[in-house]
């Protein structure tokens, strides 16, 4: 049974920074997708920032503000998180799927995604 943790979530004034960081023991996160996602209450689950094997994509909506990376030797995957806006107050995700490996950002049925940390960001 693979669990992924989330940690690093909590509150933040508008322009702060935060990293959030996802634990996955038994889970290398290598050459397959692995990412984040948010979601706010009443809205559909939103695809932040995805890494494979080759490539690293990102949502319009934090391209340029929001970096993810990997430590596949500590099987961990973070999300550096800076000019933090109100509207990004949500519940993050990580998520990840040894079956995919390209195509992350737009595929939405992970098999393994954590139970999510939240993140608050005030005015």
């Amino acid at each position: 049974q693979v669990r992924l943790t989330e940690s690093g979530g909590g509150s933040v004034q508008s322009g702060g920074s935060l990293r959030l960081s996802c634990a996955a023991p038994g889970v290398s996160f290598g050459a397959y997708c692995a990412g984040w996602f948010r979601q706010i209450p009443g809205k559909a689950r939103e695809a932040l920032a995805t890494v494979d094997g080759r490539a690293i994509m990102y949502a319009d909506s934090v391209q340029g503000r929001f970096t993810i990376s990997k430590d596949a030797a500590k099987n961990t995957l973070h999300l550096q998180m800076n000019s933090l806006r109100v509207e990004d107050t949500a519940m993050y995700y990580c998520a990840a799927d040894p079956r995919i490996w390209v195509g992350c950002l737009l595929y939405s049925d992970y098999r393994y995604m954590g139970q999510g940390t939240r993140v608050t960001v005030s005015p």
